[in-house]
Order: structure tokens, then sequence, then C-alpha cells
């Protein structure tokens, strides 16, 4: 037993040098950081500083739940609903008429206020029986509050509860976005919403194609329907590579000028790269469907709801292929929201949006103080 003892010593004294050893190294790294992350540190609060000198704005002011500043008058309006107060989302309606974008986009933000308290919703239903208008809120707002319940997390860390409450949600707005296309049988959006009930409930591909037709009908190059049938054919939904971008390939063949959906296929390619360098960024056809995408944001009109989104994009994409100083342009026009992919899908989005962001400039400053 005693040379057992010395033998277990005699193992204990190196395995208890190596720990303290470890703690030193982790103690010294602490306090003292080595020399390259001390430059890493510095390059990334010179390049900070650099893009506060060109007005653009730090982490902490990055406006993480909008992809760009809202119309004067539809914060407004938000503002008037929050206080309870529904008819001035009523007028917006109403005024925006026939302009299926900005309907669908307007529809949306209130349709999120009403996930989150529908008083007003109430109020609105109640004076206006069957007002269409109040019925696609109604039924898009169903749809959000079902995704909320859900969470934003991937189906091994959602619990049984958070589906059963998806699940159960989602099949009863169905209902509701059935009432709202009867209601006003012209509009797409409430078929928008359905591309959701489609991907929470997995219609097959089929059933899914039906709903297409009842937009494209209706509203053939529309950004949004667009955006999220996309969503649906990717293979982390119902569909596949495959699928995704030969669907985001022909919408943007197909479209028109202005319409962005040559955005379709980078974020096709966004959805399922997997690569860890940027070689699958730079290839002949990546180049090609910035260019084509850079020439769809010039000939758009620059009120268009959607236009931030492409303008994101577009800076990143840009700033993976080297073409900085294009990329420091978009960043310019989009800095100071950051509610759109591809920062979106990152835990802290204004952070990753100005990482690359500052990465850009310091790269875009360097160069032209070696030029000078």
């Amino acid at each position: 037993m005693t040379v057992l003892f010395w033998i277990l010593g005699a193992l204990a004294v190196p395995t208890l040098i190596f720990v303290l050893w470890l703690a030193w190294v982790f103690v010294k790294e602490l306090f003292h950081p080595t020399p390259d992350d001390d430059a890493e540190a510095a390059e990334a609060a010179e390049a900070a500083r650099a893009a506060e000198e060109l007005g653009l704005l730090p982490v902490e002011r990055q406006n993480t739940d909008l992809a760009a500043p809202l119309p004067a008058e539809w914060a407004a309006v938000l503002t008037a609903v929050r206080a309870g107060d529904w008819q001035p989302a009523a007028d917006l309606l109403a005024a925006i008429g026939r302009d299926w974008e900005r309907r669908s986009a307007a529809t949306y933000l209130l349709a999120e206020r009403a996930a989150e308290e529908d008083a007003w919703l109430l109020a609105w239903e109640a004076a206006r029986r069957d007002d269409p208008d109040a019925a696609v809120v109604r039924a898009r707002s169903t749809v959000i509050l079902a995704w909320d319940l859900r969470g934003g997390k991937k189906a091994q860390y959602t619990s049984r509860e958070q589906f059963d409450a998806f699940h159960r949600t989602l099949a009863g707005a169905r209902a509701e976005v059935a009432r709202a296309a009867e209601l006003n049988p012209d509009d797409p959006t409430p078929y928008i919403a359905e591309i959701w009930l489609a991907l929470g409930l997995g219609y097959p591909n089929a059933q899914m194609d039906k709903v297409w037709a009842e937009i494209t009908t209706r509203a053939p190059h529309h950004y949004e329907a667009h955006f999220s049938a996309l969503q649906y054919w990717c293979a982390k939904w119902r569909g596949s590579e495959r699928l995704a971008a030969e669907f985001a390939e022909r919408a943007a063949a197909e479209a028109p000028p202005g319409s962005l959906l040559t955005a379709l296929p980078l974020i096709a390619h966004f959805e399922h790269d997997e690569s860890e360098d940027t070689e699958a960024d730079n290839t002949p056809q990546m180049l090609a469907r910035v260019d084509a995408a850079l020439a769809d944001a010039a000939a758009a009109d620059p009120s268009h709801p959607r236009l931030p989104e492409l303008r994101h994009l577009l800076a990143y994409y840009l700033h993976l292929q080297d073409r900085n100083e294009a990329a420091l342009e978009q960043f310019k026009l989009v800095d100071g929201y950051v509610n759109a992919l591809p920062w979106r899908y990152r835990g802290n989005k204004a952070a990753y949006y100005c990482q690359v962001r500052d990465t850009v400039v310091r790269t875009v400053t360097q160069t032209a103080t070696a030029d000078a």
C-alpha cells in the first residue's frame, strides 16, 4: 500500500505542476495580453475611430429592430397604436391602397405591434367588423405570434411546449388568412402570410405551388413574397439547395430592373454557404450576381421599402470580394440599422455589422494613404 501511495504521489506532482502552469498562463493573458492581442485591439479601435470620423455610428447606436429608418408617417402611426389609437393605422392602409409592396411592409409592422398588444386592433375590429385592412393585420399578427411562441432556436433546442403552442396558433391562423383573402380578393398580402403557415405546418410542395400561384397572379415581382417563398424552398425548411437556387435565379431573371429580386440569388447562396473562406463568394457567377444587384439597386425607386435590405447584402458581398470602396458606399447608405441579412442571424447583430463595416473602413483608409 505504501508503494502505491508513492506511485500516486509521483504521478500527482507533474499533474499539479501542469495545472499551476495553466493557471499562470491564464492570469498572464488576462492581465497582460500578448502583443498580437494588443495589436488587434489597437487596429479595431483605430478602425472604429475612422468609421466615426466618416459619420458612421458605433455599436451601441445601431438600431437592431429595423433594416432602415421608417417614413415619418409610419413611425407616427406606430406611436399611435402603442397608445391605443387605431384610426391612424386604418388611414395609412387606406392611403397606401394597391401599392402591394408598401401594403405588405406596413401591415407587417402593424401586425408585430398587435402580436405584442392587440387592444387597439380589437377596437378597430369592433368598429369596422368586415374591414379588410383590419383583417389582414389580424391574420399577420397571429402568424407572427405563432413564430414568437416557437422562438428562433433550432428544433433540438425548442421545447415540446413551444412546438405545441406554435402549431396550435398557426392552425388557428389559417381561418384568419382565408378571411383576409376573401375580404380583399386582389390583395396578395394574406397569401404572403400563408407562406409562413406553409413553413411551419409543413405544406407539401404542390400545396405551396398553389399558394404561390395566388401571389404571382396578383403581384408577380413582389419582393417580400419572393423572400418568404425562398425561405420555404431552402434546405433548412421544405426544399433543398438546388430548389432554392433555381427559384432565386428564375425570379431574378424574369424580374424588371428595380424590382430588387437580384437579391434572391445572393440570399440563396448565403443560406447554403457553409465554407470558411471567401472562395465561394468570388466565383465568376457570384461576381456577376453582385454586379446585377448593384444595377438593380441603382434602378430602384429610392423609397422602395425593401431597398435597404439589398444594400446590406451588397455591402457584405462587396467586402468579401475585396471591392471595399463600393462596399463602403453601401454601408454609408444603411448605417444605423442592422436588422437585415447577413447580420440578422448573429447573436449580436450590431457588433458583427460594425466589425465588418470597420474592416472595410480600415482597408479603404489604408489604401488611400498608400496611394497618396
